[in-house]
């Protein structure tokens, strides 16, 4: 499968593992939470949190849907803003364990990033798909200010339904004014990618997240990078400083 690049008129971005590298940011989450159980707190919770966050297909992505397919996404989140309020915060988020805390810290930009969506966003109206809060994402992208590079943001109480249902992308193709299947949807997960095919939208799949290349391409990803910056030069190769070239070459090819 390749992608018909005559189609593409919009790109939805999803954000944890795509343009986000929150894998340092799961491992933390997942460590506040495994301090609690008996000889399991302190470093041994953060090596454990940390083979989880590697062995984890869709982390995060899986946890949401689940929430979902149950009905719990919207209790959930109203739990979780009634717990942020009455949580003594840490006074310094980047150096605890207090999971509403470390919502705070901003994340690392996947790198050329920055970059790859001030190129593209003079060409392509674009969107953020995420499971995340949308107040988490804007705080992002506002923090690397590219949030006006986006169209909307779309997060996990935008829609009734996330990923992997089709709802967050059609919700975002009618905020950018095109049709579904001229969108193309690009993630890091399988969830990713079938939210775009549920839509009738293209999809690539990149490397520099949660998902393998295995994994994306079994889903049904038309298009697999190594790294989200690599989209330049599949879109505008004339404007990609590396002739097309990935930006994150295969280490065991060296």
């Amino acid at each position: 499968m390749t992608v018909d690049l005559s189609r593409v008129r919009a790109l939805c971005f999803d954000v944890d593992g795509t343009i986000a590298d929150t894998d340092d940011h799961l491992v933390a989450q997942i460590a506040a939470v495994l301090d609690r159980v008996p000889l399991v707190s302190g470093r041994r919770a953060e090596r454990v949190a940390r083979q989880v966050v590697m062995s984890a297909e869709t982390p995060v992505q899986a946890a949401y849907s689940m929430l979902d397919r149950l009905g719990l996404d919207v209790p959930f989140h109203r739990l979780r803003a009634r717990v942020r309020k009455l949580r003594q915060r840490g006074t310094d988020p980047a150096h605890t364990r207090n999971v509403e805390a470390i919502d705070e810290v901003p994340h690392d930009m996947v790198p050329g990033v920055q970059e790859m969506l001030a190129e593209l966003a003079a060409e392509f109206p674009m969107c953020t798909i995420s499971t995340g809060t949308v107040a988490r994402i804007e705080r992002f992208l506002e923090h690397y200010q590219v949030r006006h590079h986006f169209a909307a943001v779309v997060g996990s109480q935008t829609t009734p339904r996330m990923k992997p249902y089709p709802d967050p992308l059609l919700y975002a193709a009618k905020a950018m004014g095109v049709a579904p299947h001229e969108c193309l949807m690009i993630g890091d997960t399988t969830m990713d990618i079938r939210t775009g095919r549920a839509a009738g939208a293209q999809t690539i799949g990149v490397l520099c997240g949660f998902g393998t290349e295995d994994e994306l391409r079994e889903a049904g990803a038309q298009l697999i990078l190594r790294t989200t910056s690599d989209l330049l030069g599949v879109l505008r190769p004339a404007q990609d400083p590396l002739h097309n070239q990935t930006a994150s070459p295969d280490p065991d090819a060296a």
